[in-house]
């Protein structure tokens, strides 16, 4: 199966109803579709902590893994966010010794948290981009959008699951009308829950 690559494109908080989730948004290197993905507030702050280059006092989970790959002589190749099953991401960490190569299943926040410590590139495949790809046209919006986005920025917004599926439906199609594709992801993300 042909690998996309993809690539870091912002990191905001969530405006889903679980408080303290962020949205991750990965985008082709060589196209216009973007992956938004929610993930927990910790791993938020690991992706964060290492894009920004902020050494904690005390090694994160995520520098402990590179430590013990890195003593036992394996690094990472690649991250693969490899399937979407029922709204769920899943991710691979693909790993090497040199003689040998391995696929160790990851949830794709961790995956991109350990990654970015290896300076590693992010794939993912076609079906994964058909199915939760969302496609821009604006350039200069997304631009701008990425630009205010904020790590430490707190969640707001309604709480999604006491809408019914025709109104999430309703919403999804204004959401997008607007080309408002965070909010965008939410409402398809809790429409997702309830399939």
């Amino acid at each position: 199966m042909k690998k996309i690559k993809i690539e870091i494109l912002g990191l905001s908080s969530s405006q889903s109803q679980t408080s303290g989730s962020f949205a991750l948004v990965l985008g082709e290197v060589e196209g216009e579709r973007r992956l938004p993905i929610i993930i927990g507030m910790f791993e938020a702050q690991a992706i964060a902590l290492e894009i920004e280059k902020i050494v904690p006092n005390r090694p994160m989970t995520h520098d402990l893994f590179k430590s013990f790959a890195n003593g036992f002589g394996f690094t990472v190749k690649h991250i693969i966010i490899s399937d979407l099953k029922e709204g769920v991401f899943f991710a691979k960490i693909v790993c090497t010794d040199g003689d040998k190569t391995i696929d160790i299943d990851a949830r794709p926040s961790d995956a991109i948290a350990i990654g970015i410590r290896f300076d590693v590139p992010f794939y993912t495949y076609e079906t994964v981009l058909s199915e939760a790809g969302i496609i821009l046209t604006d350039e200069e919006e997304v631009a701008e959008d990425m630009e205010e986005m904020s790590v430490t920025e707190k969640p707001k917004g309604d709480r999604l699951q006491d809408y019914s599926l025709d109104k999430l439906q309703q919403m999804l199609d204004e959401a997008l009308g607007n080309e408002d594709y965070e909010k965008a992801a939410k409402i398809r993300d809790e429409m997702n829950k309830r399939s």
